[in-house]
C-alpha cells in the first residue's frame, strides 16, 4: 500500500475511499503480504482511521456514548505499537531463511505461465504471492522487471508479461 498524502490533507470523500480500500486489502495484506507491507498497511490504515475520528467523531462507537473511556495520544499509540510487535514477532518466527541465488528457470517459467494463464496480467499482490508459492525471493522477482529484455513490466498495480516473457514460455 502506498503512503499516500497525509490523511489530513484528504478530502472526505478520499478519505472515505481510501479507508474503505484499506479495510478492504487488509486480510490480503495480513496473510499474503512480507512483513513489510503489512507494517505500512497498518500505519496508513490507523492514519486514515484517526482521521476520520477526528472529523467525525460522533459516527463510530467511540463518540457513540457508550464507549469506553477515551485513551489519549500516547496511550493509544503504545497499544498500536505493542500489537505491531507482536504481529512483527510473529512474522519472524515463522519465516523461513530466502536463499540468495535467484530463480531457477523452472520457477521462472512457472510464474510467467500463471501470468500468460490470467490474461497476460496480475495484480501486483497475486504475482508476488504467485512468486512465494513458487519459492522465488523478492530480489529474484524484481530481478525480471531489469535487464535490456525485462520479462515483465508495470502498469499502475497490475504486472504484465512483456514480448520477452512471451518467448521464455513459447
Amino acid at each position: 500500500m502506498s503512503e499516500g498524502r497525509p490523511a489530513r490533507e484528504l478530502s472526505d470523500e478520499e478519505l472515505e475511499q481510501q479507508g474503505t480500500h484499506a479495510h478492504a486489502t487488509r486480510n490480503w495484506v495480513f496473510l499474503h503480504g512480507t512483513a513489510e507491507q503489512y507494517a505500512r498497511h497498518t500505519e496508513r490504515m490507523l492514519e486514515l482511521e484517526q482521521e476520520y475520528l477526528r472529523r467525525h467523531p460522533k459516527r463510530t462507537w467511540q463518540g457513540a456514548g457508550d464507549a469506553p473511556q477515551e485513551l489519549d495520544e500516547a496511550t493509544r499509540l503504545r497499544f498500536a505499537l505493542r500489537g505491531l510487535q507482536r504481529q512483527i514477532d510473529a512474522l519472524l518466527a515463522d519465516a523461513e531463511p530466502q536463499e540468495s541465488a535467484g530463480p531457477d528457470g523452472a520457477q521462472v517459467g512457472n510464474l510467467l505461465r500463471r501470468v500468460s494463464a490470467a490474461g497476460g496480467r496480475m495484480h501486483k499482490l497475486e504475482l508476488h504471492q504467485t512468486a512465494r508459492e513458487l519459492g522465488i525471493a523478492p530480489a529474484g522477482l524484481a530481478a525480471l522487471y531489469r535487464g535490456p529484455q525485462p520479462l515483465l513490466r508495470t502498469e499502475k498495480d497490475e504486472r504484465v508479461l512483456t514480448d520477452a516473457g512471451l518467448a521464455v514460455i513459447g
